[in-house]
């Protein structure tokens, strides 16, 4: 690992101060950032550790019915908050198929969306990858490709988002609230992540110096509190990245559909929402051969990048066994232990 400079701040104007002119990352968890620098991926220069930011690490429901998560917010604390675990299910459920209980202690809602492609090219530091080194090449393009992207990806890059946490929250218009150098402002998640294009090496819309301080979901996203799931498919059970995953809401009057979301995990370099599939859905009588057909709807410009078309078909039955379980209702949910619908007891965050 490359010597670095380690500084502490305890307010937002040192932390941004800290980070001008310095080839500089910041630190919250650590659990993807440390695993970069052991690797050599990252060689940052400086490392602001903003664990000690105050009011970051707070849910609050805001006078507009609107929910801010506090950048700092640890998963297992987020996916365990009682009101919070009622009103966004599907998310909590997404934490809790993530990663391991002590990964999910220490990780923080920013430095989930944050997360960095766990595409075997861009760790091994033998291999090309225009991630690491912009002009490289992929060598996931014509290498072991069988999990990697089948819509938004490019020729200079086909690896995938990881994140569990942010397909759900891209489905429910999450917002990202963002403070730098330049001051304040906010992002739509759907909009954070950037496809590869021709610059893979840029991954979301931050700017040098910007600083990811919260995020926040809208008062519609409690509508969807009823008929929501979070459903994830992987090579193994447990301590596994998703192959793909899909976020399904909808809101019903007497059966019939009158809204809908869908995301998309594991697809593509951040979260894909399907909004031709959401606005065919409303208005129809909720059932399987409507959710056949936004599926359809969902991965019409799917293509393979490699050895991975299965991915496009296994997607769209997911698409459809998310809706049908969406529909049916978070409370006639089997469910393993530890998710948030199951009946047996859970362990909090302080045990």
């Amino acid at each position: 690992m490359k010597n670095f400079e380690y500084i502490r701040p305890t307010t937002l104007e040192e932390a941004q101060s800290a980070a001008l002119g310095k080839d500089a990352v910041f630190l919250a968890g650590g659990t993807n950032l440390v695993d970069l620098m052991k690797v050599g991926v990252a060689r940052p220069d400086r490392v602001i550790d903003i664990t000690g930011l105050p009011d970051m690490d707070r849910v609050d429901y805001l006078a507009d019915g609107s929910i801010r998560i506090g950048a700092l917010v640890r998963n297992t604390d987020l996916a365990c908050h009682p009101q919070f675990s009622r009103d966004c299910p599907a998310v909590a459920e997404a934490i809790l198929s993530g990663a391991s209980g002590q990964l999910r202690n220490a990780a923080t809602a920013g430095g989930n969306i944050l997360q960095r492609t766990r595409c075997a090219y861009l760790f091994d530091l033998a291999s090309p990858c225009n991630k690491r080194d912009p002009g490289a090449g992929c060598g996931a393009r014509h290498g072991e490709n069988h999990s990697m992207a089948v819509l938004g990806w490019s020729e200079s890059c086909i690896a995938t988002h990881p994140s569990d946490f942010s397909v759900p929250m891209a489905a429910l218009d999450a917002v990202v609230e963002i403070i730098g150098p330049a001051g304040r402002r906010e992002v739509a998640l759907v909009s954070f992540h950037t496809l590869p294009g021709s610059s893979p090496e840029r991954e979301t819309v931050l700017a040098q110096g910007e600083l990811v301080v919260a995020l926040r979901l809208p008062p519609s996203a409690k509508t969807f509190a009823q008929h929501t799931r979070y459903l994830k498919l992987r090579d193994r059970t447990s301590f596994a990245f998703g192959v793909v995953s899909a976020a399904a809401g909808l809101v019903l009057k007497d059966g019939v559909i009158t809204d809908a979301r869908l995301a998309l995990g594991g697809v593509a370099l951040k979260p894909w929402r399907a909004r031709e599939a959401e606005a065919a859905l409303v208005g129809q009588p909720a059932g399987e051969a409507l959710f056949r057909s936004a599926a359809d709807i969902a991965l019409a410009e799917a293509r393979p990048s490699g050895h991975n078309a299965y991915k496009i078909e296994l997607s769209r039955r997911l698409i459809l066994r998310t809706f049908v379980a969406a529909q049916t209702g978070v409370d006639q949910q089997p469910a393993l232990p530890g998710s948030v619908f199951s009946t047996q007891p859970r362990v909090s965050a302080d045990g």
